[in-house]
């Protein structure tokens, strides 16, 4: 920002009218494209020099949810080293999912949709336009075959780029009909649809939550499970009204629903048995008579006096989402919620173990230290992290003699998520704990980063 503001003058800029402002502003842009292009074809580049290798694998993208995994770019294009990715996306100050992106949406447009790659590079079509139809071919469902890509790049490179999102949802969808690629459905006659799948789901959208503190779920129930679960929303929501509840209906049918999730009891499938399905003799496990979620809420505390102030706002581990006093208050307000307060723990306290495995109260304290995977721009949270030796335990040190190089040690002890936990088992990249929660990371190609809790920084060479 501040190189900007110093060449400005320089240039003359307060000095010029509207027109030339304008004109200025449009070869700024014209810059802005060619260098997002020349990115694009950097990256392919990159992908070029690093194929994947024997101990390696390629490049995916993981559906959340399941174990199925989707390639960077779509069929005929190259496979590109899983390790690879990460030191470029750090070099560009990019995630590394970001990264895998861009190499993806690289290499989709030059092997696949060639057309809009050459109108990209000759700037009739900008860089951030050409990715986001790249994105649609590559994760299209059913996947797009090289000539029903082929087909879409025709159609695309026809009109330069210009085409919207909802345009290019039709264009895919088009292109999956034309090259029937979609395996019949057996349920699309509504008459025996249900013969083949079962369309009932619950599904909880915890992937966003709005800054209210909701989430949205949708459902598709048994047409009689459906009835008593209205039946018993509405009955809930009045019991709430006639109790002096002033909130609207949708509020306390929301309310009623938590109210049903805390208060159900499996006991009878726990505890009854139907002659032939088991043993009389034979219990099922009893259940809990609801489900516990754990959420982790953490505010900053004064002590006035002898009372012990909070913050108004603090900062809810799950989805790493703001958080406010009373929306905290008003949970714990009510009878069925279990708080447990837990001792604060001092992140600077250097806690050990003497063998390998990590006990829980270390693991705690390195997970509320870090926050987050520790690699540079990562930002999967601590607690579905690995817990790593930064200095590899040495399981042959006590039996030959020898000091452990690797102690189990809130120091020499941070979060890395499964990905970078790999990276930095299989690869070169090396790193350190300067202080507790800060790391300096090196990459294969020497390039250095410092990662904290407020994020991460490249540590520049020093000068001669």
């Amino acid at each position: 920002m501040s190189e900007v503001v110093a060449v400005v003058p320089e240039a003359g800029v307060d000095d010029l009218g509207a027109s030339a402002l304008l004109a200025l502003a449009r070869s700024r842009k014209a810059a802005e494209d060619q260098a997002a292009a020349d990115l694009l074809d950097l990256a392919a580049r990159w992908a070029d020099l690093h194929p994947p290798e024997s101990i390696h694998l390629a490049a995916a993208f993981t559906t959340p949810g399941s174990e199925h995994e989707e390639p960077i770019a779509g069929e005929g294009c190259p496979p590109v080293d899983e390790f690879c990715v990460a030191e470029l996306g750090a070099v560009l100050g990019i995630s590394t999912t970001a990264a895998k992106k861009l190499i993806g949406h690289a290499l989709e447009l030059r092997h696949r949709l060639p057309r809009l790659w050459h109108q990209v590079h000759a700037g009739t079509v900008p860089a951030w336009r050409a990715r986001s139809v790249a994105e649609a071919t590559i994760h299209a469902v059913p996947a797009l075959t090289r000539e029903a890509a082929s087909w879409v790049d025709d159609q695309v490179a026809a009109v330069a780029g210009k085409v919207g999102v909802a345009q290019l949802d039709r264009l895919v969808a088009e292109t999956i009909t034309r090259f029937q690629l979609a395996a019949p459905d057996p349920a699309a006659d509504p008459e025996d649809g249900y013969l083949h799948v079962d369309p009932r789901h619950v599904t909880v959208l915890d992937q966003d939550v709005h800054f209210a503190g909701t989430v949205h779920v949708e459902a598709d129930l048994d047409l009689a499970d459906g009835l008593d679960l209205d039946h018993a929303l509405a009955h809930d929501a009045a019991t709430q009204k006639a109790l002096g509840s002033t909130e609207t209906l949708d509020v306390r049918r929301a309310k009623a629903l938590g109210n049903l999730a805390r208060t159900q009891t499996a006991l009878d499938l726990a505890t009854q048995t139907t002659p032939g399905d088991r043993a009389a003799d034979q219990e099922l496990p009893s259940l809990p008579a609801a489900r516990e979620v754990v959420l982790h809420a953490h505010f900053d505390a004064d002590l006035v006096g002898e009372t012990t102030v909070f913050g108004p706002t603090g900062r809810m581990e799950n989805r790493q989402k703001l958080l406010l006093l009373e929306q905290l208050q008003a949970w714990c307000a009510d009878s069925r919620t279990k708080v447990t307060i837990k001792p604060v723990i001092d992140l600077n306290h250097n806690l050990t173990a003497p063998g390998y495995e990590i006990p829980a109260s270390i693991r705690e304290q390195v997970i509320l230290r870090d926050r987050t995977c520790v690699f540079p721009h990562c930002t999967r949270p601590a607690r579905r992290c690995d817990i790593d030796h930064v200095v590899a335990f040495d399981h042959d040190a006590e039996a030959e003699g020898r000091p452990q190089p690797g102690p189990t040690r809130s120091d020499n002890l941070a979060c890395l998520c499964r990905s970078h936990h790999r990276l930095k088992t299989f690869t070169t990249w090396r790193y350190t704990m300067t202080q507790p929660g800060v790391y300096e990371w090196t990459s294969p190609h020497g390039h250095q980063f410092r990662r904290d809790r407020s994020g991460t920084i490249r540590i520049e060479p020093a000068r001669p």
